[in-house]
């Protein structure tokens, strides 16, 4: 046996159903092999950074995404498929508001100065797309840190200030200049960037190559 440790840094964003879809098939991966050497770290990627701070009616938001609730379905149909596979739910019709996601993300940091970060991460995913929830609102957010173990009062005031804006944004921005342009995208011991949504079997071939090439 060996004390073999990897970094496993995960670029994602609340609101991308590929990125939740992503997390679910590694999650079964490393529940199957509860012994695998990944220390995960989460990091910001906006997909909509020009978002306005509200967020946007989600219904105005397909038509100028997609031309309308009709491309956006056949848009999204694959997505549902794969959702359905990985044994999750997502409740479009409850999605009331696409979210600017920058507080989301500060909430995602401060949580792993807490040791919380993926479980922050996992509640917003929750939040979004299985209960329609706003997760830009800061009354939402405050309710999902205090579901995770995080004092809720502290992170109403952070939020209410610009506490690690600047920093998000620069870590978005960095990952935009080093070539990634989509999420999810994992990059693994520093060096070997997977982007996209991959499965479970791909994630514990991985695992065992690596535990391979550490006992060889």
């Amino acid at each position: 046996m060996t004390d073999l440790t990897v970094k496993l840094d995960i670029l994602s964003d609340p609101i991308c159903p590929w990125c939740y879809i992503g997390k679910a098939q590694l999650d079964t991966a490393l529940a199957r092999v509860p012994d695998h050497p990944f220390v995960i770290e989460w990091h910001p990627f906006q997909l909509n950074p020009d978002m306005p701070a509200g967020g946007m009616d989600r219904r105005s938001y397909l038509e100028a995404k997609f031309g309308g609730k009709e491309r956006a379905a056949k848009a999204y149909a694959p997505i549902v498929e794969h959702a359905e596979a990985a044994g999750l739910a997502i409740n479009f019709d409850a999605m009331q508001v696409t979210p600017n996601t920058m507080d989301a993300h500060r909430l995602i940091h401060w949580a792993g100065i807490e040791g919380r970060q993926t479980a922050a991460v996992s509640a917003l995913f929750a939040a979004y797309f299985t209960e329609g929830r706003d997760i830009g609102d800061a009354e939402v957010l405050g309710d999902i840190a205090d579901g995770i173990g995080l004092d809720a009062s502290v992170v109403m005031r952070l939020l209410a200030s610009d506490a690690d804006r600047a920093d998000i944004a620069k870590r978005d921005a960095h990952s935009r200049e080093m070539g990634v342009n989509s999420v999810p995208t994992f990059i693994v011991a520093g060096k070997h960037a997977v982007p996209g949504a991959q499965p479970a079997d791909l994630w514990e071939r991985v695992i065992a190559e690596m535990k391979s090439g550490a006992e060889s």
